[in-house]
């Protein structure tokens, strides 16, 4: 039976997807190599009473909850396993059939049967609105490492450890490895003045204001005692009950925070609040818009003009025309986003064998060998060519790897896709000397 592959781990049969630009608290850790479709990583993910260990084979999530403290009875573990599972289900919103969904989409959307096969297991995920909105007043102008890192930092500053685990690798008892797990810190700990400076402190830039100033107003507004029967401060409970408001009713409410625009609202409102119509734009999925549905760009051909409310309107209304009137659309935009992300424009590609690569090259070889003289300068022009492009790429690297130093020390994030723009420009360069001189 597969779920006994793991001990110490329960399993649920299903497949899922959680690198992809929606929680930032997970830490992921590789696991010894293992013959077959066994877990490659251990995610990790702190509450706050315990921490959740995750891994992933091709057919099932395998999952256990470690406590601190003395070790639990049977019977307690047993309770624990069972809420970790209840917590589970709500998190990746298990009650969503999503192999039905991919079905639907795919019969509707040329572009998603394209790319389901490569990113299937893609839930939107259910999280903590408080996490979730300080998380994503962390993502403006920002790339997914750093608002880890962000998000990581606020954690451990402002929260105790609530226990040290060693990596997956290492025994129980070696505590050389260990790590410290921090869960989320409440409102009314982000809520003093002197949150701002520290914050920035930690590299957060303008962000920092941004948080201090939301988690005040939560505080002042609806009170930071208690709930007795939630463990969990009133202004995060009032947060949560924006449940039950309409969209535009909980848009409002949210859009009076500090640092919140149209964008991070509507990431809260469809990965907290249950607003499943909802699709956050940002420049992602702007560029969805234009590559693949036609919308008319605005400011330039790839999408990379600043985000004014009427290109925001623009995109929605363009994707609800195409995606409107069936149920779970934002799942296909979260899909479509990922796809998008530069981290996974390989992801689920088979590369070449070395084999296949070492025949294409012998081939030429002897398709050279065997041309005239001309043939045989073109191709040792084309080596030095070669040779350029490779020395005019690495001191190109070098100079994005450089921008990029700048541009986190200085939170200036549009450093980072200048470099890869270098780089582009080089490689067309490059490729268009080739063209000119095979025809030449």
């Amino acid at each position: 039976m597969a779920s006994s592959v793991l001990a110490g781990f329960c399993a649920l049969p299903l497949s899922d997807f959680l690198k992809c630009g929606q929680s930032f608290r997970w830490t992921c850790y590789p696991l010894p190599s293992s013959p077959g479709t066994s877990p490659t990583h251990e995610y990790r993910l702190c509450l706050r009473d315990r921490v959740v260990c995750l891994r992933q084979s091709s057919d099932y999530l395998f999952y256990r909850s470690v406590f601190p403290g003395e070790h639990l009875s049977a019977e307690q573990e047993a309770a624990s396993d069972e809420e970790t599972l209840i917590w589970l289900k709500d998190y990746f919103q298990l009650d969503v059939d999503l192999l039905k969904l991919y079905d639907q989409w795919s019969d509707r959307d040329q572009v998603f049967n394209k790319l389901k096969s490569r990113f299937s297991g893609i839930r939107v995920l259910r999280q903590d609105p408080w996490e979730n909105l300080v998380s994503f007043i962390c993502s403006s102008n920002n790339n997914i490492p750093r608002i880890t890192k962000m998000v990581h930092a606020l954690c451990k500053q402002y929260s105790p450890s609530l226990i040290s685990l060693p990596s997956p690798e290492l025994s129980e008892s070696d505590s050389q490895g260990s790590a410290a797990y921090h869960s989320f810190p409440p409102p009314s700990l982000l809520a003093a003045p002197e949150v701002k400076s520290t914050l920035r402190g930690l590299g957060f830039g303008y962000r920092a204001d941004y948080i201090q100033r939301t988690a005040k107003m939560l505080v002042d507004t609806h009170g930071s005692s208690i709930s007795n029967s939630k463990s969990r401060e009133k202004c995060e409970e009032w947060l949560t009950g924006l449940r039950g408001m309409s969209t535009e009713a909980a848009r409002e409410e949210l859009l009076k925070f500090v640092g919140v625009g149209r964008k991070v609202a509507d990431c809260v409102l469809l990965m907290s609040l249950d607003k499943k119509e909802v699709i956050p734009v940002d420049t992602h999925v702007h560029q969805i818009a234009i590559k693949h549905y036609g919308l008319r760009t605005v400011g330039g051909s790839k999408g990379k003009s600043a985000m004014t409310p009427r290109i925001y309107n623009e995109v929605t209304t363009k994707l609800a025309d195409i995606w409107g009137g069936y149920a779970g659309w934002a799942h296909t935009a979260r899909v479509l986003f990922t796809a998008d992300l530069k981290a996974f424009s390989s992801f689920g590609i088979e590369p070449p064998t070395p084999a296949t690569s070492i025949m294409n090259v012998g081939a030429s070889t002897l398709t050279s060998s065997s041309s005239s003289k001309r043939k045989h300068s073109e191709t040792q022009n084309e080596v030095e060519m070669q040779k350029k492009v490779i020395l005019m790429g690495a001191a190109v690297a070098a100079i994005a790897a450089a921008a990029t130093a700048v541009a986190v020390a200085h939170d200036v994030p549009s450093l980072l896709e200048e470099g890869s723009d270098v780089i582009s420009s080089v490689e067309e360069h490059a490729n268009s000397r080739r063209v000119k001189r095979r025809r030449c």
